[in-house]
């Protein structure tokens, strides 16, 4: 029985040395799962393409934040990108006009109690930066009567309308917005929500008195949405001192304006409030019930390298880097089985709270400009068809389609981790282009210099004035990669293929 079960193991070790000595024999990708053959100089081979890299800006960066999109306010302080400051302007309006407040009589003229409070709630969906120092902000009117909804003003990054008189300021703990706030007497509570009482002043009591049903002295405010905007034309969060972006979007629910009151019933003071909100045109069309956004973010960045040394990629409004890959128009004629470019960022020590984006992007630019740039061919998504050319542009899209999109598994441009040769801890990001290069090598495809970034969005506005979404937050993320001239963290192609 013993001789069986020694026979038995060894047999089993044999087995599985002969499966891990083969599995040796075959090299990875780090992109997907695929396997590829050996390299054994004999049939296949594997080379590394210098990349010549130029550092680059957005300028002007003509990315808009739309009413749906998560918001950013707040100044950070970055050491190695510089400050950056964002302000959000919005109108929160009644959703029906003429508007009375509460129920229809809770402010008629001998029933109401008068105004309570009137507090700025802001729906939090996270941060960037420093959330050990509090951000700082002030609430002031905008005054700006062209802030409006209305498909003739692009309201980009760049935009901020006037504002008046402060109405409000606040200390922002990023830290303790998943505590529950309870408020009305503990009757309600909020999660994850930025409240911001507006100091009693001629503002909110005017806000409280514009309800259409009360009898002289009020201001009609909430006859009509003209009327409502010559009085109240929204809002600004004004960020004055802090290390953090706070997101927040202003479509959600708990996102509002509230407007606290007391109401008399059988000789008894309630507190109640109802909610002023962002209203949106369920067609996509600007009406005049429309709510209007925009979103202003300044970066103060200092003079950037030349970018053969060191790249700097900055989630927009941003930067980006040029790359020219030379070598790819000698190529000979070959199977390429994967063509990968290795893009490494250079660590950060100690390691910034600043954190890197999530995604990178790369695409083309299109021979014969200077400004037009195209997606990449055949990589972003091997089971959609798209032509990056438009020239069929009925049947055949420039851009694999919204509902299937990247496929950032076969793609990359993820962020990744390992430790450097150095001990280091950092993100790299690489991308597959394999089928690109094929047609280059195969067909002679024109070699295109290519565009290295980090988006939120971008767009192709020779074929469509249509935005793409893709994996980052507005001014998130930011990293220092090698250039094509850096020592330690050089970017190269790094190409496995075989001769024919």
């Amino acid at each position: 029985m013993q001789r069986r079960i020694l026979s038995l193991l060894v047999t089993v070790f044999l087995l599985f040395s002969f499966i891990n000595w083969g599995c040796s024999k075959l090299d990875t990708t780090d992109i997907g799962s695929d396997l590829l053959p050996a390299i054994d100089n004999v049939n296949t081979f594997a080379d590394t393409l210098a990349v010549v890299t130029t550092q680059d800006v957005f300028n002007p960066d003509t990315n808009a934040v739309v009413r749906t999109d998560d918001h950013v306010f707040g100044i950070n302080n970055d050491p190695l990108f510089g400050p950056t400051t964002a302000n959000i302007f919005f109108q929160f309006k009644p959703t029906f006009f003429p508007y009375y407040i509460g129920n229809f009589d809770d402010t008629l003229n001998g029933f109401g109690a008068g105004l309570d409070s009137v507090v700025l709630c802001l729906n939090y969906k996270g941060f960037y930066g420093d959330s050990a120092t509090p951000l700082q902000i002030q609430v002031r009117e905008v005054t700006d009567t062209k802030f409006r909804d209305s498909p003739y003003i692009k309201k980009t990054v760049n935009y901020q309308p006037a504002v008046g008189q402060l109405l409000g300021s606040a200390t922002i703990d990023t830290r303790r917005l998943g505590d529950t706030i309870h408020y009305t007497h503990g009757a309600d509570f909020a999660i994850n929500q930025i409240r911001i009482k507006l100091s009693p002043s001629n503002w909110a009591n005017n806000l409280y008195r514009s309800d259409t049903l009360l009898v002289s002295p009020h201001f009609h405010a909430f006859k009509t949405d003209s009327a409502y905007r010559r009085t109240f034309n929204g809002l600004a969060v004004i960020a004055t001192s802090g290390n953090q972006l706070v997101y927040t979007n202003l479509s959600d629910a708990t996102s509002k304006l509230e407007i606290h009151f007391k109401r008399r019933n059988k000789g008894v003071i309630d507190t109640l409030y109802t909610s002023l909100t962002l209203n949106s045109d369920p067609f996509g069309t600007p009406t005049l019930l429309s709510s209007a956004t925009a979103n202003y973010i300044q970066r103060n960045r200092p003079v950037l390298p030349s970018g053969n040394q060191e790249i700097y990629l900055q989630t927009n409004p941003g930067t980006y880097a040029k790359l020219k890959i030379p070598g790819l128009s000698a190529l000979s004629n070959r199977i390429i089985h994967r063509a990968e470019l290795i893009v490494q960022q250079i660590p950060e020590i100690p390691k910034s709270v600043f954190k890197t984006p999530n995604y990178l992007y790369l695409d083309l630019l299109d021979s014969g400009t200077t400004t037009k740039w195209k997606p990449i061919y055949h990589d972003l998504n091997p089971n959609a068809a798209y032509d990056p050319d438009n020239k069929t542009p009925l049947s055949i899209p420039y851009y694999p389609s919204p509902n299937i999109g990247v496929d950032f598994l076969y793609f990359g441009g993820y962020r990744r981790d390992k430790i450097d040769q150095f001990g280091n801890g950092i993100n790299y990001y690489n991308f597959n282009v394999t089928r690109y290069v094929q047609d280059i090598v195969t067909t002679h495809r024109y070699n295109y210099d290519l565009r290295l970034f980090s988006p939120s969005k971008f767009d192709y506005p020779q074929y469509a004035p249509t935005y793409l979404r893709y994996g980052n937050a507005i001014a998130y993320g930011r990293v220092k990669v090698g250039g094509g001239n850096n020592a330690n963290y050089r970017m190269i192609l790094r190409i496995i293929y075989s001769k024919l």
